[in-house]
């Protein structure tokens, strides 16, 4: 019965802690905490196995992620979450690859971890603000105040007008082949006046440790990477000796089409964008191997 029950709400679980934290990694271990206390908690005590569970892996979240917020600030570069595909299996790893948008995990960033964890309950969970203020320890009144500012900040930076699942993948489509081509014109009549590119290689891998700002920088950065010279110090970088065995392709990651380079069953380069009006918003380059362990790649690569 213990096992049975903590498996009924595991992917639920996973889902939480991922959206709080923004890495599949820490969220495993996360759950796997609540796991550990639930299976040595009487549970004649608990009333309710779901809030309580919701509760434990809630609670654990927002302290890893306080002490996360401070080892980013040492990071070598920008920060970006962990990119996530589905796996074959069905297992709760779907929860988290299907159902968080990339773009939204980047906003979610800039909440605090009581925000965060506020919104994620009540904005993806639908929690009663009774609910979370007990799970987070604050009054309801505060909590709904957090829940407020929380979802205002989240929509003020979120795309009024984003695109449909076929315009994304056209565009992302497009954009990969611009890339892979070093086409600067392709590559910038796609984006917005103001698109930004973040790359993440946390001092692995070569990539801007500033974002970029604007169309002309970002179309230039993006062709000029794709230039022999240029792509070879890349892939030096980061350990491979070949650009023959290289595959390049569209995966769905976090729920949406993702551009994918990789060499063999290693992922060197996931690019996820932001579109909306049918241009691209944002770029977001994610190099840093040590994030690309939750990437799979289509049995036909």
């Amino acid at each position: 019965m213990t096992t049975d029950v903590f498996v009924e709400h595991r992917s639920a679980l996973t889902g939480v802690a991922y959206r709080v934290l923004g890495t599949a990694s820490d969220a495993e271990d996360v759950v796997q905490e609540a796991w550990l206390r639930w299976s040595r908690v009487d549970h004649a005590t608990v009333d309710d196995p779901r809030a309580y569970l919701v509760t434990v892996v809630s609670r654990i979240a927002v302290d890893r992620l306080r002490s996360a917020r401070a080892r980013r600030e040492s990071y070598v570069g920008e920060w970006l979450p962990e990119p996530v595909s589905a796996l074959p299996d069905g297992s709760e790893r779907a929860e988290i690859a299907d159902s968080v948008e990339f773009a939204l995990l980047v906003v979610l960033e800039t909440l605090s971890p009581l925000e965060r964890a506020v919104f994620v309950l009540r904005e993806a969970f639908q929690f009663p603000y009774a609910e979370i203020a007990e799970i987070i320890g604050r009054e309801e009144a505060a909590t709904r105040q957090l829940a407020r500012r929380a979802r205002d900040h989240v929509e003020e930076r979120r795309p009024r007008f984003e695109a449909d699942p076929a315009t994304r993948r056209r565009i992302t489509e497009r954009f990969l082949a611009a890339c892979l081509e070093g086409d600067l014109d392709g590559i910038t009549g796609l984006l917005a006046e103001d698109a930004t590119l973040v790359g993440d290689g946390g001092g692995r891998a070569k990539a801007p440790l500033r974002t970029l700002h604007g169309w002309s920088k970002v179309g230039r950065f993006l062709a000029a990477v794709t230039q022999p010279a240029n792509s070879r110090r890349f892939l030096d970088s980061i350990g491979v000796d070949s650009m023959a065995d290289l595959w390049s392709g569209i995966v769905e990651i976090n729920g949406g089409p993702a551009a994918v380079i990789a060499s063999g069953d290693l992922v060197l380069t996931v690019i996820i964008l932001d579109i909306a009006d049918d241009r691209v918003r944002n770029v977001y380059m994610i190099v840093n191997p040590e994030k690309m362990s939750r990437v799979r790649l289509p049995l036909s690569s």
